[in-house]
């Protein structure tokens, strides 16, 4: 009986440290993200449990995207999703992040609509904006094209509206244009009485996203940052392989169906890691620094960074 009641102590001794070690290579973190069609592929590896194949017990934390880096510097997440200029422009403000990999480049998610009686960037001129805040994509998207029509921001009147409240302002009759993206552009979409959709990125190509952390984080969790790049490429595979499944459950995040989520996906394009390897050898860096001149000139920033190489991180794409 005693022989009996030690194998089945020393079996449960071996279970509970066999638990503990399972646990111990899980890490927790929290993600900051927005509801940005683009961002769903962490939905998915997040309630799929691709993260948690990987090692990670992740959290997702739906924030604004101009107060994503104050979510960062307090240490609330450690990661998040967004487009490159915010990663530039954040650094450069003192709130480092590093992007180590490539999510989506919005083709016709994001864009710029207007009255019917505006019909060229020059009529914009004195005209009233609806644009999230600056730091933010939408407004960094106007500054981008007022920019490659020779105005700028200075030019326009602006009011402060995320972009799913501009677009149900717009569609309602208030203000002359308005700055949006997916899923909520559809909304302008399907009400043309209200006005047209006079550009977007498919015109101006400035909206990509990358996913980026800190680098006190990368540095402590190296394993953990290439479970997330690996979940991220896994997740965009079950879109490939079970697209009706992967679009019901991103669907849900932002209270759309499968097939409205599967609309709004068809304006952007996700990156895989062919996609992401040619992306960093070369072309981030260029997007980079056209960005900052942007953001410069918008005042987003007082000054250029001073090393673009800080800003990313390629070793876990390779």
């Amino acid at each position: 009986m005693a022989k009996a009641l030690g194998k089945l102590f020393t079996a449960l001794t071996l279970a509970a440290c066999a638990a503990g070690a399972a646990q111990a290579q899980t890490t927790k973190l929290t993600i900051g993200m927005s509801g940005w069609t683009g961002y769903g592929p962490l939905t998915l590896a997040e309630k799929t449990g691709i993260f948690k194949k990987h090692g990670l017990d992740v959290e997702i934390k739906m924030i604004p995207q101009k107060d994503r880096h104050l979510a960062l510097a307090s240490g609330a997440i450690q990661c998040a999703a967004t487009a490159v200029q915010s990663h530039v422009s954040w650094t450069v403000n003192g709130v480092p992040i590093t992007q180590i990999f490539l999510m989506d480049r919005s083709h016709g998610a994001d864009g710029l609509a207007v009255r019917e009686n505006i019909k060229n960037f020059a009529d914009l001129k004195g005209k009233t904006i609806a644009v999230s805040a600056p730091g933010t994509t939408p407004h960094f998207f106007l500054a981008w094209m007022l920019h490659k029509n020779g105005i700028s921001l200075k030019d326009v009147k602006t009011v402060a509206l995320e972009p799913q409240p501009a677009a149900q302002a717009f569609v309602t009759g208030r203000n002359d244009a308005a700055v949006s993206y997916e899923p909520y552009l559809s909304t302008i979409r399907a009400k043309p009485e209200a006005g047209k959709i006079m550009a977007t990125t498919i015109d101006y190509p400035s909206v990509i996203d990358t996913f980026g952390c800190t680098p006190k984080w990368l540095a402590a969790n190296p394993k953990a940052a290439q479970g997330l790049t690996n979940a991220y490429f896994e997740a965009l595979d079950m879109i490939k392989t079970e697209p009706a499944k992967a679009y019901e459950i991103m669907g849900a995040a932002v209270k759309q169906t499968g097939e409205q989520f599967a609309e709004s996906a068809k304006h952007l394009r996700w990156a895989d890691k062919a996609e992401n390897q040619k992306f960093f050898a070369g072309e981030l860096q260029d997007f980079m620094k056209q960005a900052a001149a942007v953001l410069l000139e918008s005042g987003v920033i007082r000054q250029l960074p001073q090393d673009y190489s800080a800003i990313a991180n390629a070793q876990f794409i390779q």
